[in-house]
């Protein structure tokens, strides 16, 4: 990591891409900081000091904007959600793949309007509900309507401006621009919990061994996420040699990578969704019945617990599913005149593919599981954890850091091949 640093400063173009990341990063920190016109902040407060809510766990990927209610409280999630269910219409409706797949760049274009179309009619919605939710918390000092339709249309337009700044990260900076604004909230808040951890210890309220074992299970934590994360099922194949024109061509000998986490964090966010909505809904609802299951159903407890660990395999499953087509991959790999050694081609190689798929997704739905659900066990014995990157949080930050090392790396390596080359 530290040779990748040091290239980010040596090599001047890679330079203006960091330095264009982080000047984007801080419009986003200047925006989750500037609220809303119109809405009481301090009144929110209360809405976000009772733990367990799903807005608090949105409010974590936002860095604190959306208990502030910023300009950028939605975040990127309408347009994360908008990907993910153009993810699921794909297996849907087949002609959304052949658009994916046989158009090209022009094809992806037209798949990434269509995200973003839909993308603000989610966010319309979920601005309607927060800025109804606030003003029944009667933290909006003028409700009329077209005060309302203000809040709604500046939550709107900062989402929106959000993804635009997002996918310029993309293009003209390091990395993927929609996990680095994610990051960069998460990261955000590490300052203040740092503080608040130092400050439980200097008053006495926790021990220094207590605090030095927090830090020890998110080490620990960060290490098993980087191998399991990292680690992948290498299937070899093998191309037959065969005469194309004049030259022979193939005869080479590559490997199929599936990656055991091949679903990354989705199925946690999936199944916090679905966790969260009772206890969510019950604690605004003045029904008996429905604030006892929500009670009964959230996190801090067994039963809780448990169901969001099933949850997280269910999903886990079903995302690894849409993404991977054993099938398709049996097809293209027959399609080019390869195959698996000691395995036929056709159904034989989907079959193998299927088991081979069935049992690291089970790995990986069970380390998933354990990553997020383990925090939550492990502070019912040694009390509340003091520092919050755990689960989740700790999945997302882990990943986006490889993965934006690796792209520095395939740059730095495409630019020693050109000065080769020259």
């Amino acid at each position: 990591m530290i040779p990748g640093l040091a290239n980010i400063v040596r090599i001047p173009d890679l330079r203006r891409k960091f330095l264009f990341t982080m000047a984007m990063l801080a419009l986003f920190r200047l925006g989750s900081h500037i609220p809303v016109p119109g809405v009481d902040v301090a009144r929110l407060q209360t809405l976000f000091s009772q733990q367990g809510n799903v807005f608090g766990f949105i409010d974590l990927f936002v860095g604190g904007a959306l208990s502030r209610f910023a300009l950028f409280a939605l975040g990127v999630f309408p347009y994360i959600t908008a990907s993910i269910i153009f993810s699921l219409l794909e297996v849907v409706f087949p002609r959304l793949k052949e658009i994916h797949r046989e158009e090209g760049e022009a094809g992806r274009r037209k798949i990434g309007q269509y995200t973003l179309y839909l993308s603000v009619f989610l966010a319309v919605i979920q601005a309607v509900g927060q800025t109804v939710l606030i003003r029944n918390l009667g933290a909006i000092a003028d409700p009329r309507p077209l005060i309302q339709a203000e809040i709604v249309a500046t939550l709107v337009a900062g989402t929106m401006v959000l993804t635009w700044m997002g996918e310029i990260m993309t293009e003209y900076g390091i990395g993927n621009g929609v996990s680095l604004i994610i990051f960069a909230g998460i990261v955000a808040r590490l300052p203040n919990e740092l503080a608040q951890t130092i400050g439980l210890v200097h008053v006495g309220e926790a021990s220094v061994f207590r605090a030095l074992a927090d830090v020890f299970v998110i080490l620990v934590s960060i290490v098993a996420v980087v191998v399991v994360t990292q680690a992948a099922r290498k299937i070899p194949i093998q191309y037959a040699k065969r005469i194309v024109g004049r030259r022979m061509v193939g005869g080479q000998t590559t490997h199929l990578p599936i990656r055991i986490a091949s679903a990354g964090v989705i199925p946690i966010i999936f199944a916090i969704s679905v966790m969260q909505f009772p206890s969510t809904i019950a604690q605004f609802s003045r029904v008996e019945w429905l604030q006892r299951i929500g009670n009964f159903l959230t996190l801090s407890g067994t039963v809780g617990s448990l169901l969001y660990f099933a949850l997280i395999i269910v999903f886990t499953y079903f995302y690894t599913a849409v993404s991977f087509d054993p099938e398709d991959v049996s097809n293209n790999i027959k399609k080019y005149g390869g195959f698996i050694p000691g395995i036929r081609p056709g159904k034989p190689t989907t079959d193998y593919l299927t088991r081979i798929l069935e049992r690291l997704t089970l790995v990986g739905a069970l380390f998933l599981g354990l990553i997020a659900v383990g925090p939550i066990f492990l502070a019912k014995f040694t009390g509340q954890l003091t520092l919050y990157l755990t689960g989740t949080s700790l999945l997302i930050v882990v990943g986006v850091a490889l993965e934006t090392m690796k792209q520095i790396e395939a740059y730095v390596l495409m630019r020693h091949y050109e000065g080769f080359m020259k």
